[in-house]
């Protein structure tokens, strides 16, 4: 898995590549809770090369969004693609968690 971070102003964008697998959900956490310690709040996660999620990669995302509640902190997905897509929709995480058809509209909803 890669991370890439960009900050736009209204966001932080953090760009997700590969897997969020069990073997990765630990790196993707370590980075978002480096990005809340230094005071980020709001986030789009770009999921457009996001190839898997498996259960422990969803795991991190509500542990990431319920860090943030406290704080008036809010993180929105962008670009689901396939896999990644169908998992969000079987979950019902489409409905608890804000999912955009691109960045731009995501930058835009926050």
């Amino acid at each position: 898995m890669e991370i890439q971070i960009r900050d736009s102003g209204a966001a932080c964008v953090v760009a997700v590549a590969g897997k969020l697998d069990a073997l990765s959900a630990g790196d993707y956490e370590k980075a978002m809770n480096q990005l809340i310690a230094d005071g980020k709040t709001r986030f789009v996660v770009d999921f457009s090369e996001l190839s898997y999620i498996s259960s422990a990669g969803l795991r991190v995302l509500l542990a990431t969004a319920k860090q943030l509640k406290p704080k008036g902190g809010l993180a929105v997905f962008a670009n689901l693609q396939g896999n990644v897509q169908e998992v969000f929709e079987m979950t019902g995480f489409c409905t608890i968690l804000g999912v955009y058809d691109s960045v731009d509209a995501a930058l835009a909803a926050l």
